[in-house]
């Protein structure tokens, strides 16, 4: 929608100046001109409300509810940015993604860019993360990350931890979002599943709502193509979601095993670690 709105309106300024100017057949090279300037200027302009938007966010203030203003701004950029990039999601299952009410989105974690991949996907569902401290404190993505309510976690202090865990309960029983977490913990660079922290499963848990357990494959390729102008092709399964009940006497060890034996057997042995 947004680069949707940057061509026309640079549409209608290349229109617009050609007719001020009268141009004629001897100028049909104004037109074009007209055209990528007003569209370079739009896309600046674009950056700049981002950037004073993200600048107004004092992320000292605990962020209580969901912002309607920056989630709906996020998702319009993100949309824009999957565009320009030519990063082509191919969704499979999405069916299984509950139409109503809170739920947990358990997936693997191959790139920085698998929560931008989920939030396309699941834009209209309210979705936060539990997030790397160290994300907090980058440009643009920190503000944006407080206001739609991501949690920051410690992963080296397991009190500190449990804070975050809490809080995450909290928010979906206060019905405020569902919550993504990514099990492995870490991003370990080989393009391999590996075995889960049982922890974040607690949320699921204490709250007792469902859990989409998905794939997500390619994402990594994404950045490596950047530079070449080539598009990417990414591959995001909904495995299964997992009802209450189908949990309901397990613990949480129990239940990151279910789900990891759900994921491992969508990617198939050759994406999976020997551990």
């Amino acid at each position: 929608m947004l680069l949707g709105g940057i061509a026309v309106a640079s549409g209608l300024v290349s229109a617009v100046v050609c007719i001020a100017a009268q141009a004629g057949l001897h100028s049909l090279w104004l037109a074009p001109v007209c055209f990528l300037g007003s569209a370079l200027g739009f896309v600046i302009l674009a950056f700049l409300f981002l950037w004073i938007a993200c600048l107004l966010v004092d992320q000292r203030k605990p962020q209580e509810h969901d912002s309607r203003f920056y989630r709906t701004m996020m998702n319009l950029y993100i949309s824009a940015i999957v565009k320009a990039l030519r990063v082509h999601i191919h969704t499979k299952g999405s069916h299984r993604i509950p139409k109503q009410g809170r739920f947990v989105v358990v997936c693997n974690h191959l790139s920085e860019t698998d929560p931008v991949i989920l939030l396309q996907v699941m834009k209209g569902h309210q979705l936060a993360f539990i997030t790397k401290r160290e994300n907090t404190s980058k440009f643009l993505i920190g503000p944006l990350m407080h206001k739609i309510m991501c949690q920051p976690i410690n992963r080296e202090n397991d009190r500190e931890a449990l804070k975050t865990i809490i809080n995450s309960i909290r928010l979906i029983k206060e019905d405020e979002v569902s919550m993504g977490v990514f099990p492995e913990g870490y991003i370990k660079g080989d393009g391999l599943l590996h075995h889960f922290r049982s922890g974040v499963f607690k949320i699921a848990q204490k709250t007792k709502v469902p859990i989409v357990v998905c794939t997500v494959r390619n994402s990594p390729q994404i950045f490596k193509n950047i530079p070449k102008l080539k598009a990417t092709e990414v591959y995001l399964n909904v495995v299964k979601t997992i009802q209450p009940e189908e949990y309901a006497e397990m613990n949480t060890v129990e239940i990151a095993q279910m789900v990891y034996e759900l994921m491992a057997k969508d990617l198939g042995p050759e994406l999976v670690a020997a551990e």
